[in-house]
């Protein structure tokens, strides 16, 4: 098997299903293995054309002597032909890629080409901007490489960022809204809602208008459930946020959180961005998408400087969170971050120590540091934007 083991699987061709299921293979494999597969058809060739000239970048198939790049053809000896096809700009790489594969493949396909070949003309040419579809996959690019981008490239790029922050706005403030939305209670109410509507109190406080001959009960005094509220009054809540390159994921969650949680009653929310600097964003999270744009993915981590600020904007620490989003690789001195963590909690704040902030929350981190940070008293550990939300929800609401 060659380097090509690194494309996605592709999918069947039609005809019978053994010459697709060879085909599919083939593609897989790349062109060594068409001398147990046979020739590609027309449009499976294409398909390989194009996974070609992302995956033929790969700089074990270099050393293997196996074909790489598109325009000419490489032996498994490392002789070079020249009847291979001409070269693709990434503009008719992904036209190509979006005529040929379904959704899911093309998704795949643009995350490898800006994060694992670092194909930045995706992200930084006009004509290329222009015609991808925005995902988070582009948004992370962008972040990355917005400072080599001129104005007129870094506007359209903004498309980007702008479709991505609304459609995890849509998807995340509902999610984070109901965690402050207090339990029914068995007290009535007198605010007639839909969603709190009680049915079996409304049947019990009627049933001396039913109606035996139609068979049901004319509703006159419709009852409804009231419900507790969530004393959310002084409290703060203090987002701290790595924006080290591999933290891209984390800072655009912790953007869009930290909007949807801006406007709940008596939550003070702050967020603060940190690399071996600290810069207060909280003016700006009303915008994310002016948020994002002014972050710089990249740099050092000085984690223990960013805990500093955080202790120096608590008002009543028994009534504050400080959550620190980080990979907890520490550049700076981490016995000073330690001490204040330990400061903090000893004064009655609850510390967390998220090692992830996205959907999927896969915790990459310094587990070493981490553990000194829960002796300390933090809490540590990995937690999606709705977890963390149920959290501060459970948290402010004793």
């Amino acid at each position: 098997m060659t380097g090509g083991q690194h494309r996605p699987a592709a999918p069947e061709t039609g005809g019978a299903a053994a010459d697709a299921g060879l085909e599919r293979w083939r593609l897989i494999l790349g062109a060594p293995a068409e001398r147990a597969t046979g020739p590609l058809g027309e449009q499976a060739a294409a398909r390989d054309a194009a996974l070609e000239w992302l995956y033929g970048r790969d700089t074990d198939l270099e050393r293997r002597g196996v074909r790489r790049g598109p325009a000419g053809a490489r032996t498994g000896d490392g002789r070079t032909g020249g009847d291979g096809p001409s070269a693709l700009t990434p503009v008719d790489w992904l036209d190509d890629i979006h005529r040929l594969f379904p959704k899911e493949t093309v998704e795949r396909l643009e995350r490898d080409a800006v994060e694992r070949y670092e194909i930045n003309e995706i992200v930084t040419d006009p004509e290329v901007l222009s015609r991808v579809e925005p995902n988070a996959t582009l948004l992370r690019a962008v972040l990355r490489t917005k400072h080599l981008m001129n104005p007129e490239v870094l506007a359209m790029a903004r498309r980007i960022v702008e479709a991505v922050v609304r459609e995890l706005m849509d998807r995340l403030r509902p999610e984070l809204r109901r965690a402050f939305t207090g339990a029914r209670s068995r007290l009535p109410s007198r605010l007639p809602l839909a969603r709190d509507f009680d049915f079996k109190g409304t049947v019990r406080a009627n049933l001396s208008h039913y109606q035996p001959e139609q068979r049901r009960v004319l509703i006159e005094r419709p009852r409804f459930h009231s419900r507790t509220r969530r004393h959310l009054e002084r409290w703060q809540l203090i987002l701290l946020v790595d924006q080290s390159g591999s933290m891209a994921g984390s800072v655009i969650h912790s953007a869009v959180t930290a909007a949807c949680l801006w406007s709940l009653p008596g939550l003070r929310t702050h967020l603060i961005a940190f690399d071996t600097s600290v810069v207060d964003l909280t003016s700006d999270v009303t915008d994310p998408v002016e948020l994002l744009m002014r972050v710089q993915l990249g740099g050092g981590t000085d984690i223990a400087r960013a805990v500093d600020y955080a202790a120096g904007l608590v008002e009543n620490p028994r009534r504050s969170i400080v959550v620190v989003v980080s990979d907890f690789y520490e550049g700076g001195d981490p016995y000073r971050l330690v001490r204040t963590v330990r400061s903090l909690v000893e004064q009655g704040a609850t510390v967390l120590g998220l090692a992830a902030l996205d959907e999927e929350a896969d915790p990459v981190y310094d587990r070493a540091l981490a553990g000194r940070l829960a002796e300390a008293g933090a809490q540590v550990g990995a937690m999606t934007p709705g977890r963390l939300a149920e959290f501060v929800a459970e948290k402010v609401g004793r």
